[in-house]
């Protein structure tokens, strides 16, 4: 049996830590381990089929094919294609394939940018693969998925019409690494036409990992021509859209460019025309073929006007798909303009200002962290919060301390496996200043502070894309970033990413960052001792001969006695009476004896007061933000994933939690305050996975 999802959050933790799913380290998508996998089918001399990506209808996906054509589909190795298969031929170029019939223009664009940089073109495409030696039928790949790299195993079965490849195909039809390619990020994206329509930045980070910026080139920055030429030299991999049409369609207008199109910009380079400089930018359309014919393009007249050693070096006059433009025309007729790069001191020209890089995973969930925009002032505290502290930059670095010198990137995790049934929210983020009088705060900042102070930078927009990201200029000191969605109560997880010029402190701003957070106030002991000697005469009514109760008497006394009236859903069950039975018996008898249930009733009566008075709406049922404050309430601080946990553990269907789940949560998480507060300092456990094992040891 697999271990349970909060443990596995622990573990997937500790992995990272580890090495686990980084590209030299790659998780197993779905499980699947290439080497075992392929140790099996040598042994038994068997070709790979590969069960979670089989090759029928169902990995095609729907809406590409019609259904005389999917009728007609085979699947197909590439030994039944051609005599003589290579995984490559002659090296990887962007000339060695052409686009299918799968609208992944943006998929390929990015292969194309791939193919310049061979360090990167190896962490996703394992050269050493081939149709010869322990051949089986089976290849992986590599890619960036959300936070981790990925091994993806396929079998080599392509989908074909008359013996034809319909997505992607080379120009050499013996060559398959494209093909293959193409195929592993499908079962990725959970089918072929999950492939349909994107744009360049999704792949380029998938095949990196890196530093993602977006460049809207309606508005360029001013130095766009120099990040573009210090990108180039830095290995960056660059891609490129334009502007949609009319209709979805991808229509070629007069001047020879296609709307709705990505297209991968494989140079850039500036050139002396009739004694000027002009900075040109080259570009490929993965369909191999359709080129610009403006000024620059194969035919264009302006080529006579630079040198014999320029024109033979950037011209090829044949209709590859590939052509040059100017920077201003570039910006004319192209949208937006990515750029992404392992390492991100492309974005300034410094060299000894190197930038570091911060990675956090968070999640909203309606009604505990999902707070909206600052439109929901009331609500936009609950989002999850991330403290900065930014040191003053070396000396080296000082003269550009007033430049942008912080990116910030936010990306929404998806919540299904087929890219197409992905729902992006409209997500954005806000940066403050963190104010004198709130410096020595500790724990989530309330309301009232964002009712007072504005944002010192922010993204621009609200966008329903995967990934926001923004360019920020931030001096030395506190800052307090929130990520969030438009609307209120919307649940997704995200992955926030910030890097730095200078040295920078982070970390998860919701709970404690030390032990003492863990820990909570005692209930107060009652002054009456008449009121204790009441609780024991009623204790006696219910408990056996030697004075002690079990958990179905338990059970009784609690529902029947003294709760009674008080319960929402049916009263405490059975197996939450044999909980609190296992926490207070110090004894371990597996019963109480009389003081043990006296501790057991204060500790109710206290709980019972808290949660009456954080029942604001007075329905008997905390709401999940009435169930943040009545934690608060009880003396407890707790990060936003545990708040996150409790309210799927605990709350009803509906959202609420009643009385009795409250006191079975509170009630745990003093007696794990307790067992963890005897524990031995050299223990290394951290407040998260303390929070975690006792969510897990008591459920």
């Amino acid at each position: 049996m697999p271990a349970p999802g909060v443990c596995m959050n622990i573990i997937s933790a500790r992995h990272m830590k580890d090495g686990y799913g980084t590209v030299t380290n790659p998780e197993r998508f779905l499980n699947q381990s290439y080497k075992q996998l392929k140790e099996y089918c040598i042994i038994r001399r068997v070709r790979y089929i590969d069960d979670m990506f089989p090759p029928d209808r169902r990995s095609i996906g729907q809406g590409i094919l019609s259904p005389s054509d999917m009728a007609r589909v085979q699947w197909l190795r590439p030994s039944r294609i051609v005599s003589n298969p290579s995984f490559v031929v002659d090296g990887v170029s962007r000339f060695d394939f052409g686009q299918g019939v799968v609208g992944n223009c943006w998929f390929l664009a990015s292969i194309g940018a791939l193919t310049f940089q061979d360090y990167i073109l190896k962490q996703v495409v394992p050269m050493e693969q081939s149709f010869d030696d322990d051949y089986c039928g089976m290849f992986h790949f590599r890619f960036w998925r959300f936070g981790r790299w990925v091994d993806v195993i396929i079998d080599d079965k392509l989908p074909t019409i008359n013996g034809r490849l319909i997505f992607v195909h080379s120009k050499d039809p013996t060559e398959f690494w494209p093909a293959l390619l193409e195929k592993a990020y499908a079962k990725v994206c959970g089918s072929y036409s999950d492939m349909n329509a994107g744009t360049p930045a999704e792949a380029l980070v998938d095949f990196t990992g890196g530093v993602h910026i977006c460049i809207q080139l309606s508005d360029p920055s001013p130095n766009l021509w120099e990040m573009m030429c210090r990108a180039g030299q830095s290995k960056s991999l660059m891609g490129c859209g334009t502007p949609q049409g009319d209709t979805s369609a991808n229509t070629v207008l007069p001047n020879g460019m296609v709307q709705g199109h990505a297209y991968a910009v494989t140079g850039v380079k500036q050139m002396m025309s009739r004694g000027k400089p002009v900075n040109l930018v080259r570009l490929w359309n993965p369909w191999g073929t359709g080129e610009w014919n403006g000024d620059w393009s194969d035919k264009s007249r302006l080529w006579e006007t630079v040198s014999s050693e320029d024109r033979a070096l950037c011209l090829s006059q044949c209709d590859d798909g590939e052509f040059w433009m100017t920077l201003e025309d570039f910006c004319k007729f192209y949208s937006d303009l990515d750029i992404c790069c392992l390492c991100p001191d492309f974005l300034d020209g410094s060299s000894s200002c190197h930038w570091k890089t911060s990675f956090y995973e968070g999640r909203w969930v309606a009604g505990t962290t999902a707070g909206g925009c600052m439109n929901n002032l009331e609500s936009f505290w609950t989002n999850p919060q991330y403290r900065v502290k930014i040191d003053q930059l070396a000396s080296e670095c000082a003269e550009s301390q007033g430049e942008k010198n912080m990116l910030v990137s936010l990306m929404q995790k998806p919540d299904k496996r087929n890219r197409r049934l992905v729902q992006n929210l409209h997500i954005g983020f806000s940066v403050f200043e963190v104010t004198d009088e709130y410096k020595a705060m500790r724990g989530k900042f309330p309301a009232a502070f964002f009712g007072r102070n504005r944002p010192v930078a922010q993204s621009k927009t609200f966008v329903n894309a995967r990934e926001v990201m923004e360019l920020v200029t931030l001096m030395p000191g506190e800052y307090l970033i929130v990520p969030s969605t438009f609307n209120p109560n919307e649940t997704a997880s995200f992955i926030l990413t910030i890097l730095s010029k200078a040295e920078t402190h982070v970390h998860e701003n919701s709970g404690g960052h030390s032990h003492e957070h863990m820990e909570t106030e005692e209930p107060k002991t009652s002054e009456h001792g008449a009121d204790d000697d009441n609780k024991r005469i009623l204790f006696r009514q219910f408990s056996d001969k030697y004075e002690e109760v079990d958990a179905e008497q338990l059970q009784k006394l609690l529902n029947e006695k003294i709760l009674k009236g008080d319960l929402k859903s049916g009263g405490f069950s059975i197996d939450a009476c044999r909980s609190m039975v296992a926490l207070m018996d110090t004894s371990i008898s597996g019963k109480l004896n009389g003081e043990e249930f006296v501790g057991l009733w204060k500790r109710i009566a206290t709980y019972k007061d808290i949660f009456y008075r954080c029942d604001v709406s007075q329905t008997g049922t905390l709401s999940l933000s009435e169930l943040r404050k009545a934690i608060l309430a009880s003396g407890k601080v707790i990060s936003d994933d545990m708040l996150n946990l409790l309210a799927l553990r605990y709350g009803a269907s509906s959202g609420f939690i009643t009385l009795e789940s409250f006191i079975g949560l509170i009630l745990r998480f003093d007696c794990m305050s307790q067992i963890f507060g005897q524990l031995s300092d050299g223990m290394a456990v951290t407040l998260r996975e303390r929070e975690w094992m006792y969510l897990t040891m008591y459920t």
